[in-house]
């Protein structure tokens, strides 16, 4: 999905378009030489264990990150399902996340929605 959904600019991808060089039967054809983010990237699914199955970012249509400028925990959306941060199960996690003190946000292309301890949610500028 991170392949989807990020925008990278060192290859010229945006947000929500399937980057050139992702393969569905082999993954990236430019993984050796693939740009620093795309090496660096990691979403939490990957890192962090305690994320069940069911939130795989392919099953949800939503990467969960750590923004490395603001230290935000973000649900970054597939801009073709922008609201999939609302599935129950998405949005439960993430008002954990908000519970454990992070503040969170859910982002699908240019629109972005803060999500409190309490459920509620508000936009995000």
């Amino acid at each position: 999905m991170c392949c989807q959904i990020l925008d990278i600019d060192e290859l010229d991808k945006k947000a929500g378009v399937l980057c050139k060089n992702c393969t569905a039967t082999n993954g990236c054809k430019i993984y050796n030489k693939r740009p620093q983010v795309c090496r660096d990237f990691e979403c939490e699914w990957l890192t962090e264990r305690d994320i069940a199955a069911p939130l795989k970012p392919d099953r949800t249509g939503t990467i969960f990150m750590i923004d490395p400028d603001t230290d935000q925990y973000q649900a970054v959306t597939d801009p073709k399902r922008p609201q999939a941060w609302r599935h129950p199960l998405v949005f439960k996690h993430l008002i954990a996340k908000a519970k454990e003190g992070h503040v969170v946000v859910a982002k699908s292309g240019l629109m972005s929605w803060r999500v409190y301890p309490t459920g509620e949610t508000a936009p995000w500028v």
